[in-house]
């Protein structure tokens, strides 16, 4: 086991005086480095080797002084031998080495100099033999011990991930699969963390693939069945004879090692894979982020996706620290001279109970326990001040069962194979933590055997009673990371979730799958003083379903204490998943300081800003649902949808398709028209439709192709079990719905990426056919144009319209109708938005051989077109209010204020 701090000075003071005199390299260097491992304790021959022979690339055969594979290479010279020599002889021997045995350190020494190079993180550090007390804490590494920085590494989680991810390959490759092989890499994955950080003595594990199984790997499975049943038996219930070499494994218990698994059949191949998951250092990797990764290895499928399981430390920062745990900081900062109140704070925390009803491999629950146990340590120090202890604090064990354990965590995962992992990687933080309070208080401290488990229940939390899950009491904090699954993606048994939880709310078909978790907690929480934070897709507060979800909230008298407005959900991988969310921190008590983050971009950092009260937008705003008009709010021109076919495209025609008819039917070039889509519009393609309206009988008779494509739609809408269609059959020559204005109009296409910082817009003939994928304005001016595509209405659009994927869905009775025009407008600033919409239209011309999608890419937007588009923005705003507007949120707290002033108008005039 690790030795304590306090051990671990003891025995460096003494190295340090044993060995201050010495001078030759090759008498006793061998001795040196032995003792130095010792200082950890840790025996040498188990982790390392002398002499190993490495073949350097054009050279002969070297032998590196010392070598332990994945880790660390040290080279000893003679004493006042230059160690910059030393340090390059070092760095060649990389050249012969697998990728999976390069090291993560360097140690170049010449008995009196010792100089520590940390690869990983770019640093030397060098000292003498009399001052190695003083620097001890470098070479933790060594005993176990580490210094986890809480940032993102997603490199050593991501090769941790690849690494088992061919373990699996090649043991499902040969028969073994399914269930044992899930619970099988569960065990290997305890027992590669329980190595390298203090669980097992270093080297242990290793050291029994290494030198007690055959090269040919036949008798490996059997050696770790043999370890796991071991790992599952107390020490006193081990048989006398059992082989010494295993006797040095621990009795782990909390029933992870209980279930008896078939053999698994290793050949050399398999065994050397498994020996590369051993020389990695898993002390470096994330329990928390490697659970989501490991997953995602199980399916060959998805691991080229690997970014989108990734899920940062940062972005579920986001989540628990607004919810719980800045409030329990705030608590400390308040109370840091009250020892008594510290105590209860103690305590308050350790009893909190913690739930993330979709926990998968336990993200949320690992880190928010993880940052949990940090805080408690900080009181202990604290209260350690206010006694007067100073130096090395003395570990309690009143203090050690006093910390919050893993039963405080609850996690519901309807899969086996993640619900596993979330078990075991909150076993895993358990132990990091109590390494930290180990070098902290100078003890070594260790968990074992496991007596308490986090409750990770296998089941679908929206069919199971959470109110059985735990019958002390309430939940303090449930959150998570729910599946957000839009509407048209849900399968029967998602369908049926649905129904069952949201039934009782008008419209709920339209939500996306995440919205049924809200409400289940909202149930759940309402008259108590759990609160609930969850991070979904942005869809739900925008377009139809922020209504429908918004009412349902108001319905249960529900608030919302913070949010994060839109932001990128990002993995900091490449071709990283582009994933738009928003967290929401909702109770049914009142919360009377509440926040919003609102973010510039979606990939920039957040600005905090304080606020009295959130609406379901999110925004600091009195609690207005916006629903469909089927007229618009304000004195503008109507909008509508274009002609929709219904025709399987037979009256739709490509170029080819338009010059091949033409050439047998000449004729019909009378009744071939401009058909525009919202794709053929962006991206500057064109077709053609049969627009045979007025066409009598006898002229599409006349036209034997044409009338041949007119009895494929007769026969194509009598074969539709829809009966609305099979009516339409009756009128086989004419679109299905037909809405072609009679006059000029402006077109909006009803879906748009939302990356563009501006929808494209454009004025089009009453000669071409708009077609139901665009909405237009029939007899729109220069000036409706010159609003709809400023950033006053692309705030309104951003907020208010719903989304295919995470794309705009322009709607005509939600977004347009319900927009706030400005009223009383002075006729300058009319006539000054008109001179800059013709030279926006001159500009877009100049650029005529370029499709509007390219045109208005957010990054390669030409300067001239993007200068004229913010001189408009400013002549749209000022048509609003003299004072410029700062922000997208500036806009639209404006725009949400005076919509509720036109509303209050219009009750008046009613």
């Amino acid at each position: 086991m690790i030795l304590s701090w306090n051990e671990i000075r003891r025995r460096a003071i003494e190295f340090s005086n044993e060995w201050k005199n010495e001078k030759k390299e090759n008498a006793e260097a061998k001795s040196f480095w032995n003792d130095f491992f010792n200082v950890f304790g840790i025996k040498r021959r188990r982790i390392a080797s002398f002499e190993e022979p490495v073949k350097k690339v054009g050279e002969k055969l070297g032998f590196i002084d010392l070598f332990w594979r994945g880790m660390l290479i040290v080279e000893h010279k003679s004493r006042g031998k230059n160690l910059d020599k030393a340090y390059s002889q070092a760095i060649k021997y990389f050249e012969g080495l697998r990728e999976s045995e390069l090291p993560k350190y360097v140690i170049v020494s010449d008995f009196n100099n010792i100089r520590l190079y940390n690869l990983e993180e770019g640093e030397t550090n060098e000292f003498q033999l009399k001052d190695f007390i003083d620097n001890i804490h470098l070479f933790g590494f060594i005993a176990g011990y580490n210094q986890k920085k809480y940032i993102d590494e997603p490199p050593v989680n991501i090769k941790a991930s690849e690494l088992m991810g061919k373990l699996h390959d090649a043991l499902k490759d040969n028969g073994f699969y399914g269930h044992s092989l899930g619970v099988f890499l569960v065990r290997v994955m305890f027992c590669l963390f329980a190595e390298d950080t203090g669980i097992f003595e270093r080297g242990d594990f290793t050291e029994q693939i290494e030198k007690n199984t055959r090269e040919d790997g036949a008798d490996l499975g059997s050696l770790l069945i043999n370890i796991f049943q071991i790992l599952n038996t107390p020490i006193n219930r081990r048989q006398k004879n059992l082989d010494e070499k295993l006797w040095v494994f621990p009795y782990v218990n909390g029933k992870l090692f209980e279930e008896k698994l078939d053999i698994p059949y290793f050949n050399a191949e398999t065994r050397k894979i498994l020996l590369d998951c051993c020389y990695f250092d898993w002390s470096k990797v994330s329990p928390a982020i490697f659970g989501s990764l490991f997953q995602a290895v199980m399916d060959k499928e998805k691991r080229s996706e690997i970014g989108a399981f990734y899920t940062s430390e940062k972005n579920i920062l986001k989540c628990i620290k607004p919810l719980f745990l800045d409030k329990l900081y705030n608590e400390f900062h308040n109370q840091i001279r009250n020892r008594i109140r510290l105590e209860k704070l103690i305590d308050k925390i350790t009893n909190l109970k913690f739930l993330d009803p979709a926990c998968g491999c336990g993200n949320f629950l690992i880190i928010a326990y993880r940052e949990l146990r940090i805080l408690q340590l900080k009181i202990y120090k604290q209260i350690y001040r206010l006694m007067g202890i100073s130096g090395q604090m003395t570990l309690d064990i009143n203090i050690l069962t006093r910390c919050i354990d893993v039963d405080s965590m609850y996690g519901i995962e309807k899969e086996e194979f993640p619900s596993r992992i979330a078990q075991v990687a909150l076993w895993l933080i358990d132990h990091q933590m109590n390494m930290e309070m180990s070098q902290e208080f100078g003890e070594y401290f260790i968990r074992l055997p496991l007596r308490k488990t986090a409750n990770i229940i296998i089941a679908n939390a929206l069919t199971l009673d959470w109110m059985k899950i735990n019958s002390e009491k309430d939940f303090n904090f449930i959150f998570g990371n729910p599946p957000f699954i839009a509407k048209h993606k849900r399968n029967i048994e998602q369908n049926n979730d649905m129904s069952m939880i949201c039934e009782k709310i008008k419209g709920y078909t339209v939500l996306d799958y995440v919205c049924a978790w809200y409400v289940k907690a909202i149930d759940y929480i309402h008259g108590t003083d759990t609160e609930v934070a969850f991070v979904s897709t942005n869809s739900i507060v925008q377009g139809e379903q922020a209504g429908i979800l918004g009412e349902y909230f108001l319905y249960k008298n529900i608030k919302i204490n913070f949010a994060h407005r839109t932001f990128k959900w990002n993995t900091e991988l490449k071709n990283d998943a582009q994933v738009y969310v928003i967290i929401i921190g909702l109770s049914y008590s009142n919360r009377t300081n509440k926040t919003i983050f609102d973010y510039i971009s979606p990939d920039s950092e957040s600005l905090e800003i304080r606020v009295k009260h959130i609406n379901i937008y999110l925004l600091n705003q009195e609690d207005n649902i916006i629903k469909n008009r089927n007229r618009a709010l304000c004195d503008v021109p109507e909008i509508k949808f274009g002609s929709m076919p219904n025709d399987k495209s037979y009256l739709l025609l490509t170029d080819e398709e338009r010059e091949k008819l033409l050439s047998i039917e000449p004729k019909a070039e009378k009744w071939i028209k401009p058909f525009i889509s919202a794709y053929e519009f962006l991206h500057n393609k064109t077709r053609w439709c049969l627009w045979l309206d007025s066409a009598k009988p006898s002229e599409i008779k006349s036209m034997p192709e044409v009338l041949m494509r007119v009895e494929l739609v007769r026969d194509y809408r009598l074969s539709s079990k829809r009966a609305a269609t099979v009516k339409l059959a009756k009128y086989p020559y004419l679109f299905g719905e037909i809405r072609q204005p009679d006059d000029d109009y402006i077109l909006i296409p009803r879906h748009s990426s939302e990356l563009r910082e501006y929808i494209p817009m454009e004025f089009k003939s009453k000669y071409e056919i708009v077609s139901d994928s665009c909405c237009f304005i029939s007899r729109g001016t220069l000036y409706h144009f010159g609003v709809l595509t400023s950033s006053m209405h692309m705030a309104w659009v951003r907020q208010i319209c719903g989304r295919i994927k995470s794309d705009f869905r322009y709607s005509n009775k939600l977004v347009y109708n319900n927009f706030p025009w400005p009223r009383d407008v002075a006729k300058n600033n009319i006539l000054g938005i008109e001179e800059l919409v013709l030279r926006l239209l001159e500009t877009r011309n100049e650029f005529s051989d370029e499709s509007l999608s390219d045109l208005y890419d957010p990054v390669l937007m030409p300067k001239k077109l993007r200068e004229i588009h913010g001189e408009l923005d400013l002549a749209v705003e000022a048509c609003y209010r003299r004072k410029s507007f700062k922000s997208e949120m500036d806009r639209i707290n404006f725009l949400f204020a005076l919509y509720k002033n036109y509303l209050n108008d219009e009750k008046k005039i009613k």
